[in-house]
């Protein structure tokens, strides 16, 4: 008797529409609407999201402009980079958008090397 090979989170596709819908809400944040903690829960989020996109095989290896986005997106969330709790909100606030901006990128290759068209709302 064949065992079929379980369903883990590794085998689930990417959610391009919710990714799509999480960045867009965080690039529609206004730095003088948002509270810091607005802003330390949404970047919890993309980075999660990143680091999620960071996982899949986007040819990198044969690809020299997405593998300077995975070699943008490491720099970006080594600790040290990140702002601390003392940091400003706003240098907090530009840290989440550039998490953003550089999730949307990689989801843009996630979706051209598996087919579909993320939305552009």
């Amino acid at each position: 008797m064949t065992e079929e090979p379980e369903a883990g989170v590794d085998n689930l596709p990417i959610d391009v529409e919710l990714i799509s819908d999480i960045t867009d809400g965080v690039l529609k944040m206004e730095l003088s609407t948002s509270t810091r903690e607005d802003i330390d829960f949404k970047t919890t989020r993309v980075v999660g999201l990143l680091s999620l996109l960071l996982a899949e095989d986007l040819g990198a290896d044969d690809d020299g402009e997405v593998m300077d986005l995975f070699r943008q997106a490491y720099k970006l969330l080594e600790l040290t980079n990140r702002p601390g709790r003392q940091a400003p909100s706003f240098t907090a606030f530009f840290f989440m958008r550039d998490v953003a901006n550089l999730t949307r990128r990689l989801l843009w290759v996630y979706v051209e090397r598996n087919g579909g068209v993320p939305r552009n709302d």
